[in-house]
């Protein structure tokens, strides 16, 4: 009941993500948060060790301490946030084990154990996106190797262009996720504890052990729960968070662009390349007769989603007026649960679609063959101009009026040997691999910033 099932949002449904944002995963975390704040009090002598320990134990297991998220929910309607019910449920729960509560939340305040439980969340939840893109990312590198010689056609604005590798098309969106990747990567291992007090002063910690303890002691709850600590709180300039979700979308726009472009290219009448299917994936309740491409639409549900959670944070952030926000805060918590969700599932389907996804290269030629020759028109011009009867002008018109499925080689050599002359070179200007431009040292330069930074994302 307390894990989100994503029965109307597949894309992150029965993924890591949707464990580590649910119900009974956040409140976990915020116990946690609770008990590693104690910890630090304890072995300052600040609270009492037993009053700690106790606290870990229920961060172990909520559950079994009688936690229960729903109720907490409930509760937090009074409040405004789960983090006041949970005190006094954990205040409960340390009285009948005769543990000292002093231990509990002295010094903070709600906004800081939420704030850092979902910073927490974060980590946690980014590790695994990163971890899925990196999986996708070794995917496309061996896709972009193996077709580097792979010639298709280019579409620009949905029509036939020019010639290029499949390999460089692959390769362009390994360079978008590698980009995204290391963008999130180190938005998330700057994103740190939020610790500020009633008001962000820290006012009480203060009065209870001075500044220069509040200091160290705020810097020690960092390092107990492997996190970083800022210079100064940050709960009403949202900029860390916004920094990340950014990021987040960033790798969903990546992971979109390359989902759309492989539904594109299944298309039957195109058929370059297909998914592959894995048990009933793909099926229809209606048509037995189709293999649907489920991955890639899964992959692109969450990219046209995911700037709608974005859109909102940046408007909560904008809104986040005076020492603590008066809805932007809470309007925050949703969307950033969903955000990481989205961009989660995302990166956990393009690694199974990528690993598994079925190149047809008998398609790409046939399909480059459609025009004709057409798709080699640029290198034509350039190369015909001044030769070709009646010159330019004459030799556009013939391109323009060639008519698909027609030899355009054929009208050219006509079109020469009615003046009395050869057309020149026609077998290289008319082949397409011949004309694949600087393809192999873009690809070659994808590959080495990918091999040079793969390691780095954490």
């Amino acid at each position: 009941m307390n894990t989100p099932a994503g029965l109307l949002s597949p894309v992150w449904a029965d993924t890591e993500a949707a464990q580590l944002t649910s119900e009974q995963a956040l409140l976990t975390t915020l116990v946690e948060v609770e008990a590693a704040w104690a910890e630090v009090l304890a072995e300052a002598g600040e609270a009492p060790a037993a009053g700690a320990a106790a606290l870990r134990a229920i961060a172990t297991d909520p559950a079994a301490a009688g936690l229960d998220p729903a109720e907490i929910a409930a509760a937090g309607v009074g409040g405004g946030n789960p983090v006041i019910p949970l005190l006094a449920q954990l205040r409960s729960v340390l009285n009948a084990q005769e543990t000292s509560d002093e231990a509990l939340h002295r010094g903070a305040t709600s906004q800081d154990v939420l704030d850092t439980a979902l910073v927490l969340t974060v980590h946690r939840a980014c590790a695994a996106a990163l971890r899925d893109a990196r999986a996708t990312a070794d995917a496309l590198a061996e896709l972009a190797e193996t077709h580097r010689s792979t010639v298709c056609v280019a579409r620009s604005l949905t029509q036939h262009a020019l010639p290029t590798s499949f390999g460089l098309r692959v390769a362009g969106w390994l360079d978008g996720i590698r980009r995204a990747a290391v963008r999130l990567s180190g938005a998330v291992a700057e994103l740190p504890i939020q610790w500020g007090g009633a008001a962000g002063t820290q006012a009480a910690l203060t009065d209870m052990v001075g500044t220069a303890r509040a200091a160290e002691l705020t810097r020690q709850l960092g390092v107990q729960l492997g996190l970083p600590t800022p210079s100064r709180p940050w709960h009403t300039q949202r900029q860390p968070l916004l920094e990340v979700a950014s990021a987040l979308a960033g790798l969903l726009a990546a992971m979109g662009k390359a989902a759309d472009d492989v539904l594109t290219l299944q298309r039957q009448e195109i058929a370059e390349v297909r998914e592959s299917a894995s048990g009933q994936s793909g099926g229809s309740s209606a048509m037995p007769q189709k293999q649907n491409p489920v991955l890639s639409v899964l992959i692109r549900s969450a990219a046209l989603a995911g700037p709608a959670q974005l859109a909102g944070l940046h408007y909560a952030a904008a809104s986040a007026v005076d020492e603590r926000p008066d809805g932007p805060w809470h309007a925050e918590w949703p969307q950033l649960l969903e955000l990481l969700r989205l961009t989660c599932g995302a990166a956990a389907r393009g690694a199974e679609l990528f690993a598994g996804l079925i190149t047809i290269p008998e398609n790409m030629a046939r399909n480059l063959r459609l025009t004709g020759g057409a798709v080699l028109s640029e290198r034509l011009v350039a190369a015909l101009s001044d030769s070709f009867p009646g010159g330019k002008s004459a030799l556009l018109e013939v391109i323009s009026t060639h008519a698909a499925g027609t030899s355009l080689r054929a009208e050219i050599t006509r079109a020469y040997a009615a003046a009395g002359s050869v057309a020149p070179e026609l077998d290289r200007l008319l082949d397409p691999a011949d004309y694949l431009g600087r393809a192999d040292d873009f690809i070659d330069a994808v590959l080495a910033d990918f091999a040079a930074e793969r390691t780095t994302w954490s």
